[in-house]
């Protein structure tokens, strides 16, 4: 399954394999699990469900070549990092953006903690992600950031990749950052018939901080239930900045 996307922060997606287990609040109203598993039933969630392998993996050559400099999100229905995916299916995929330079893959994942070990050779020092990478954790509280931020902040230390992102989306709740803060800040409100609601200040604090310590700031939407996803503005303005890949200090 792979595509261009309506996601704000990438060009396309892309997706190797379907299915997931929730592991995070941010997780209660998973999009991925209502759509493929309720909706069309294409994969099965939770613990113990096989994933799917998708059979398309041709795209992102095209995008390599067409449009060279795009942003691809990996994984929008799935993790990959998901301790129960193949291990072979994640060195398939390594190898595919190795043969893909030209394009960023955003690799957005809830177990931040396993990058390493799913990184790393037999002898625990080759590390098989390419440089054209860049590594994401969903940070949806505060709980989650000061948990997660470091060991995001490991694998930049450990691994060469393009940057860090935290996806501080669905946001439930103000977040105060700090020195190790990802080099890249998307917010945003959850949106769907149960989201839950976002209060505008904390995205301004966020903005605000960023501001303070040279992070880039990204503000996806409003959030809400009504389709528009509340809008993308906050006070009246778009913040849709990505990070320069070239001139990020990583």
């Amino acid at each position: 399954m792979a595509e261009n996307t309506k996601i704000e922060w990438a060009d396309h997606t892309f997706n190797p394999w379907m299915g997931c287990t929730r592991v995070s609040p941010a997780c209660d109203n998973c999009y991925a699990a209502d759509m493929m598993d309720a909706r069309y039933g294409r994969v099965k969630w939770g613990a113990g469900e096989p994933r799917v392998r998708t059979k398309d993996w041709r795209k992102p050559l095209k995008w390599n070549r067409d449009t060279p400099g795009a942003f691809v999100f990996c994984a929008s229905l799935a993790d990959v990092f998901d301790n129960e995916v193949a291990e072979e299916w994640r060195f398939d995929l390594f190898d595919l953006i190795a043969q893909t330079p030209n394009l960023t893959w955003l690799l957005l994942t809830k177990r931040i903690g396993n990058v390493l070990k799913m990184t790393s050779g037999i002898d625990g020092d080759r590390a098989f992600l390419p440089p054209n990478v860049a590594i994401g954790a969903t940070m949806a509280s505060q709980e989650e950031y000061d948990r997660d931020r470091m060991k995001l902040t490991l694998v930049a230390e450990r691994r060469e990749v393009a940057f860090t992102f935290g996806s501080l989306e669905p946001l439930l709740g103000p977040v105060i950052l700090d020195h190790n803060a990802p080099d890249w800040v998307i917010v945003g409100g959850e949106s769907g018939p149960n989201a839950r609601p976002m209060n505008l200040d904390w995205a301004r604090s966020l903005k605000r901080q960023c501001a303070e310590l040279d992070r880039v700031f990204n503000f996806k939407q409003v959030g809400g239930r009504n389709s528009d996803k509340g809008g993308h503005e906050l006070d009246g303005a778009t913040h849709f900045d990505r990070p320069k890949v070239a001139a990020c200090p990583r």
